[in-house]
C-alpha cells in the first residue's frame, strides 16, 4: 500500500520555520488550534516538532517573558522533548503504522530529507479500520 493515498501534501500543512520567533510560532498556533507542528529550514528539511510542551517549559525556564521579548527568540533554539519522527515517502504502511503509535501524525520525507507532508493518526486508524472490517 502506498503511502501517498494518506498524504496530506505540505501545501495543506500548517509548519513553522526554524528561524521564526516564538512570537510568530505562538500567533500561528493559536489561530490553527494545533498543539504541535512540524518545523522544516528554508530548504525544505524536516528539522522537528515544536508542541505547546516544549513551549511552556522554555516560557518557565525564563521566568518571564513580555510579547516584545518572544519577538527576539528563535524556536531553533528551543530544547524539544520529543520530535516526531519522520518517514520516508517509500516506506510500507506497517512502518507507518509503528511510527503513529506515539505521535498525533507521522512527517514524510523524501529521499533528500525534505518535507513533503504529514499523514495523521486519524487517517492510519482509518485505514486500520476498514482493512479489519474488510477481513470480516
Amino acid at each position: 500500500m502506498n503511502i501517498l493515498f494518506y498524504l496530506v501534501p505540505k501545501s495543506e500543512v500548517m509548519y513553522l520555520f526554524d528561524d521564526y520567533s516564538l512570537r510568530q510560532a505562538l500567533e500561528k498556533m493559536e489561530y490553527h488550534r494545533y498543539s504541535s507542528v512540524p518545523i522544516i529550514n528554508h530548504a525544505g528539511n524536516y528539522i522537528g516538532t515544536l508542541t505547546e510542551g516544549d513551549i511552556l517549559w522554555e516560557l518557565k525556564q525564563r521566568g518571564s517573558l513580555s510579547l516584545r521579548e518572544a519577538e527576539e527568540i528563535p524556536i531553533r533554539k528551543f530544547p524539544r522533548k520529543r520530535d516526531n519522527q519522520p518517514v520516508n515517502v517509500n516506506c510500507n504502511i506497517e512502518d507507518l503504522v509503528m511510527t503513529s503509535m506515539n505521535q498525533n501524525f507521522v512527517p514524510v520525507i523524501d529521499d533528500n530529507g525534505i518535507f513533503i507532508g504529514i499523514v495523521t493518526r486519524k487517517s492510519i486508524i482509518e485505514y486500520c479500520y476498514n482493512h479489519y472490517k474488510s477481513l470480516e
